[in-house]
């Protein structure tokens, strides 16, 4: 095996977005005086993006084609007895995957942003913040220990919070900011729980060393009082872990940040929602699959949560009317999918949807974006229509995107969504069942919101004379005056043209290798006689082509056709159809249009609840316990006793000398009774 990659090679991957960060972010902006322009400042952040990918690139290569690996420390921190705390990398099949994702879709989200941010006065700022983003991510997936992991964690958070809220005169943004930053918090703290356990238990950071050690800490059982009985450290350890996977990656019920993440501008919700943050708690579980084969309990844990978010949120898709806030639902939907995949042990499968996905992803945002600026920032479909003409470029790319999210056979969301079912109807879990439902389920429902949304935009009766706040919006493109769409500058539909490419045939190529080849084998660890759904899947596995003609004997394909065609039926030939049915389902409608109450319970009950015990604790325990019995108690009891010494020490001598006989007679006394 060859391990020809340098530590000075990938140190330079996430370097360079820092560097171009850092420069745009200080020096063309007024903390460092305004001193680099905007063509500068976008040229600079591009160029370390693209000196990224170009690695990244170079070291996908090593590994898959040389079999190349790296895993070492790069700087010792520090030391805590034997627990060390450091920046190392570890470059394996999944590292490298994630690298060239990563740095591609930013590299197409960089070019983008120079058309959509054009006239923005943040343009510099913008840049600097997506290049930061980009070196988060980077240093999250390379980590070769959970310190690191951790840092790039809670880095990738700080910086989205920093991009949803970058309008920050805008009241919505700041208030989906601060959503995002506080529901994160509750999925991290579950995080950082389980990464103490393991460094309690393992006395290790590293990767490498806490795997080595989980043998002997499979059967230990962790001293929680559970349901009757001691729940087993790998099971609190895989929950507590997944909670913060469940914050990241917006799994019901820590969901409720993400469709609000779309205040921030559309480039940033297409480096959010496709490649980046809400990815990273999919590779964690990933990463960390040798603890979770330990553990059927977390698995099925996994597999529920994955399974409602699938289903449920695919639902609300479908009521949404703002073009931006139907595909951010539809990448909490395909979340859900990695997730089942997850807890089905699936992990490779799950890893190769996370791929697909980012670029069809990125691509549908990226779209999007393009339909808004030629519709002069109109977001809301109700107002859109026959948007194909004016805009064939983003209409074809759009078209391209949807067929890869319903899972149309050849194209990329094909191969990794059937791949998913598949291996939960292969997976002898016990919540197994109800996510082979919900996942079948959640095809029909896929695609029929995708269409909806592709319908509405791109082909009936032009709406755009009916919209109420046509010329209301503040930003910044120019209006033309006419209401009529206009195709987007070439910084913009080129990377939906680049996008679209590996949107197509990313999953043809690569579901062998990744699935069932050695490209992902000592990446991820399943333990086949207790979860062999992937090896009974990889037994009826008989190429791409074959995966195809398959699909015509399975639901699936049926279910994406009959959501497609009622899409087409609802809102192209019989229109009125859909509010007739709304108003029978209306309880139904409501239940949708207030999200399942989340938001309601969150700010009515569990922050009330929050606020009800930080009173509590404030008033009982910091007033009551603390302050008023030990603080002031103890210099009251002190105070008292000070008060009577006081009062012996009068500064007589002979007072003193008298105490002085009363002790030595009380000492005699004492000898001679002791002599007795």
């Amino acid at each position: 095996m060859s391990t020809s990659l340098s530590a000075s090679t990938l140190l330079a991957v996430p370097l360079a977005p820092l560097v171009g960060s850092a420069l745009a972010g200080i020096l063309g902006t007024k903390f460092g005086g305004n001193w680099f322009g905007r063509r500068l400042c976008h040229s600079l952040t591009i160029l370390g993006v693209l000196v990224s990918f170009i690695l990244s690139a170079m070291t996908l290569k090593a590994v898959a084609m040389d079999g190349a690996r790296f895993n070492e420390t790069i700087y010792e921190w520090m030391v805590i007895g034997g627990l060390k705390m450091e920046i190392g990398f570890m470059v394996d099949g999944l590292t490298a995957m994630m690298m060239c994702v990563v740095t591609f879709v930013s590299l197409m989200v960089h070019i983008y942003t120079i058309g959509y941010m054009e006239e923005d006065a943040g343009y510099n700022r913008f840049f600097a913040y997506i290049s930061l983003f980009t070196f988060s991510m980077l240093m999250l997936v390379m980590s070769n220990n959970l310190l690191q992991l951790f840092f790039g964690w809670e880095a990738v958070g700080l910086v989205s919070y920093l991009l949803i809220g970058f309008w920050y005169n805008k009241p919505t943004a700041i208030f989906a900011n601060m959503k995002a930053f506080l529901v994160n918090r509750v999925g991290d703290f579950g995080f950082i729980l389980g990464i103490g356990l393991i460094a309690a238990y393992t006395g290790t950071l590293n990767y490498t060393e806490i795997f080595e050690k989980l043998p002997e800490l499979a059967h230990v059982e962790f001293p929680w009082y559970i349901l009757g009985q001691d729940a087993m450290l790998m099971t609190v350890i895989g929950i507590c872990l997944f909670i913060g996977a469940m914050g990241k990656s917006a799994q019901f019920p820590l969901h409720v940040w993400l469709p609000d993440s779309m205040e921030g501008p559309t480039p940033i919700s297409a480096l959010i929602h496709a490649a980046t943050m809400v990815t990273a708690g999919i590779f964690m579980v990933a990463r960390m699959s040798p603890i979770y084969e330990l553990s059927d309990t977390a698995l099925n844990f996994i597999l529920i949560i994955g399974a409602i978010t699938a289903l449920f949120m695919g639902f609300l898709g479908i009521i949404q009317n703002d073009i931006k806030r139907v595909v951010a639902y539809s990448t909490l939907s395909q979340l859900g999918y990695m997730t089942v995949a997850l807890g089905a042990s699936a992990y490779s499968v799950a890893v190769f949807h996370l791929m697909t996905h980012a670029f069809f992803k990125a691509l549908l945002f990226l779209a999007a974006g393009s339909v808004i600026i030629g519709m002069h920032h109109n977001q809301d479909i109700r107002y859109m229509g026959g948007v194909r003409k004016y805009m064939p470029i983003t209409w074809l790319t759009f078209l391209l995107g949807t067929l890869a999210l319903i899972g149309t056979p050849l194209f990329s969301g094909f191969y990794s969504k059937d791949a998913i079912i598949e291996a939960v109807h292969f997976s002898n879990l016990p919540a197994s069942g109800f996510a082979y439902f919900a996942v079948l389920a959640g095809v029909f429902v896929t695609a029929f919101y995708s269409f909806r949304l592709y319908f509405l935009v791109f082909h009936g009766a032009e709406r755009y004379d009916q919209n109420p706040e046509a010329h209301g919006h503040h930003h910044h493109h120019d209006d033309h005056g006419d209401g009529k769409p206009h195709e987007s500058p070439w910084v913009v539909t080129v990377p939906l043209l680049l996008l679209a490419i590996p949107s197509v045939v990313i999953g043809y190529m690569t579901i062998g290798p990744m699935l069932f080849g050695d490209f992902l084998a000592d990446a991820i660890t399943v333990n086949t006689e207790a979860h062999p759904a992937m090896a009974e899947f990889a037994a009826v596995f008989s190429g791409p082509l074959g995966m195809v003609a398959h699909a015509f004997f399975t639901p699936p394909l049926y279910l994406a056709a009959a959501g497609a065609l009622s899409a087409w039926y609802m809102y192209m030939v019989n229109p009125a159809l859909p509010a007739a049915i709304a108003r029978k389902l209306r309880p139904i409608v409501v239940i949708l249009e207030n999200k399942y109450y989340m938001d309601w319970i969150n700010e009515n009950v569990i922050a009330k609840a929050a606020r009800g015990i930080g009173v509590g604790l404030w008033k009982g325990g910091d007033r009551g316990v603390i302050e008023a019995g030990v603080v002031n108690l103890s210099w009251k009891v002190i105070g008292f006793f000070a008060g009577i010494v006081r009062r012996v020490q009068t500064g007589y001598l002979y007072h003193y000398a008298f105490v002085m006989i009363v002790g030595v007679l009380a000492f005699m006394t004492y000898f001679v009774w002791l002599a007795k």
